[in-house]
C-alpha cells in the first residue's frame, strides 16, 4: 500500500508535462486568419513554406506560431500635401488592404508584423505628395478629385506589391483646402454656373424667338399661295354655289342678279 502513492506521483508527474506539452503544441487559427511557423531549431521562417489556415494544429512545442490576419483590413490616412503652387492640403482617406497570403513567409521575414506602419502608410503618404503636387486646388476640389484617387492609388501600388502587400482601393473621402482658396473657388464656380444658365435662357429666348419667326414666315407662304390660286373665275363658280344653295332654303329672300361687284347676285333676306 505504501508503494502506490512512490508509483503514482511519477505517473502524475508525467500527465501533468503531457498536458503542458500539449497545450503549448495545440494552436487554433480563426476564420480570416494564417499562421507563419517559426521553427526555433530550424532557422526560423521558411519563406517557401505554406501558411498555416484556419483550424486547429499541432506543432512541436519549441516552435511557434505567427497569427496574420489576412481579410481585407482598412486604415484611416490623414495627409497634408502641397499643392502644384504650393498651397497646404489635407486629404482624408482610407486605405483598404491586405497581405499577400502566398508570400505571407517573405512578408515576415522582411517586414514583419509591423508592415502596415513600415511600408504601407510610408508609400501612400509619398503617393499622395507626388500626386497633389501636380494638380492646383481648384482641380482637387472639384473636376479632378477621381482622377487624383486612381493615381494615388496607382503609384502606391507599385511600391507595396513587391512587398508583397495587396492593396486593393484607396478612398479620398474629403479633400480640405485652405478656407480662402476655398472661398474664391466656390464663388468662381457660382459664377460659371450663373453664367452658364443665362447662356442657356439667351439660346432658349432665340430658339424661340426663331420657331415664331418660322410660323409667321408659313402663314405668309400659305397665304401668298392661296391668294394666287384664287382668281376671278373661281370666285365666280364659288359665288353661283353659294346663290343655288341659298336659293334652296326655305326661307324667304330676295335675289337680284348680276347686281353685285362682278356680276355677283345680291341676296336681300326678310330680314
Amino acid at each position: 500500500m505504501e508503494k502506490l502513492p512512490k508509483i503514482g506521483l511519477p505517473i502524475l508527474i508525467g500527465i501533468i508535462l503531457l498536458i503542458i506539452v500539449l497545450a503549448k503544441s495545440a494552436v487554433t487559427l480563426d476564420s480570416g486568419h494564417a499562421g507563419i511557423l517559426y521553427e526555433t531549431l530550424n532557422g526560423g521562417v521558411d519563406p517557401d513554406r505554406d501558411p498555416l489556415g484556419p483550424g486547429f494544429h499541432i506543432i512541436a512545442p519549441w516552435n511557434r506560431v505567427i497569427d496574420y490576419e489576412t481579410r481585407q483590413q482598412e486604415v484611416p490616412e490623414k495627409m497634408s500635401v502641397l499643392s502644384s503652387n504650393g498651397l497646404d492640403i489635407k486629404l482624408d482617406a482610407s486605405v483598404l488592404y491586405q497581405p499577400d497570403i502566398k508570400n505571407l513567409g517573405r512578408l515576415h521575414n522582411q517586414k514583419g508584423e509591423s508592415y502596415l506602419s513600415r511600408v504601407l502608410q510610408p508609400a501612400i503618404r509619398s503617393a499622395a505628395r507626388s500626386v497633389v503636387g501636380r494638380y492646383t486646388p481648384e482641380q482637387l476640389y472639384s473636376s479632378k478629385r477621381d482622377a487624383i484617387q486612381e493615381e494615388i492609388y496607382e503609384e502606391t501600388k507599385k511600391i507595396v506589391e513587391p512587398q508583397f502587400i495587396q492593396l486593393n482601393d484607396i478612398l479620398i473621402r474629403d479633400v480640405t483646402l485652405p478656407p480662402t482658396i476655398k472661398e474664391a473657388i466656390e464663388r468662381k464656380l457660382k459664377q460659371e454656373q450663373e453664367s452658364l444658365e443665362y447662356e442657356f435662357r439667351l439660346v432658349t429666348a432665340q430658339k424661340e424667338a426663331e420657331k415664331v419667326i418660322i410660323e409667321a414666315q408659313g402663314k405668309a407662304d400659305a397665304n401668298r399661295i392661296l391668294s394666287a390660286s384664287l382668281t376671278d373665275k373661281i370666285l365666280q363658280d364659288k359665288g353661283i354655289e353659294a346663290t343655288v344653295k341659298l336659293s334652296e332654303s326655305p326661307n324667304s329672300k330676295v335675289i337680284v342678279i348680276g347686281s353685285g361687284d362682278s356680276g355677283m347676285p345680291i341676296i336681300l333676306g326678310n330680314q
